[in-house]
């Protein structure tokens, strides 16, 4: 596709799970978050526009990256329906449909496939692990803020639970799958999109 036609922007999954990896985004994290801050995917010209910095080499790095993809047509966002927000967007995310989303101060958001028990359980694990994660960053390691994951076969070819986090507007996530992660899946790309939409909504109470 060639980027002087009519081009809108959206980012891949593995854009996603980058751009949305740190509490302190950097410039290219900034540039690939704006693309899911608007009602429908921005076209190319806006997005030039808004970003921060060389838009030509952030783009072309994004693309090397692919961590960003060119489309045709505009493409709306992803509409908000809370009943049935986990059964059909974080549940994919887990081979074994087994999946929480939860605040990074332990609150279960919503939950696929288990009891609310075990949910509210992991969600308060997650919490724990952001605790951790902050403590070591302070002490100058920030590889604690990656993936977690639990193995309980010595294999460790399939864990049991990963816990991925991420952060949207300053507010700490956590992804909590069950089995085999599904995380090329573009129902990342729309459960980032649908808390930038209805971020109050998925706020935890205070």
């Amino acid at each position: 596709m060639n980027e002087h036609d009519p081009t809108w922007l959206m980012p891949t999954p593995h854009g996603v799970l980058h751009g949305f990896a740190s509490a302190a985004p950097d410039r290219m994290q900034r540039a690939l978050q704006l693309l899911l801050g608007a009602h429908g995917a921005l076209s190319l010209p806006e997005w030039r526009t808004r970003v921060d910095g060389d838009a030509q080499r952030l783009l072309a790095d994004a693309r090397e990256q692919q961590w960003i993809q060119l489309l045709r047509r505009p493409v709306p966002g992803p509409e908000i329906r809370l009943d049935d927000f986990a059964q059909h967007v974080i549940a994919p995310l887990s081979a074994e449909r087994r999946a929480v989303l939860a605040s990074d101060s332990g609150f279960c958001l919503g939950h696929a496939g288990l009891g609310q028990d075990e949910a509210d359980t992991l969600s308060v694990a997650a919490a724990d692990f952001s605790d951790f994660a902050q403590r070591q960053r302070a002490r100058g390691w920030s590889g604690a803020q990656r993936y977690v994951a639990f193995h309980s076969e010595p294999q460790l070819l399939l864990p049991d639970w990963s816990f991925v986090p991420f952060w949207v507007d300053g507010a700490g996530y956590w992804l909590i799958l069950g089995g085999e992660a599904l995380l090329n899946n573009l129902a990342m790309v729309e459960l980032v999109w649908s808390i930038r939409l209805a971020a109050a909504r998925f706020a935890p109470p205070v």
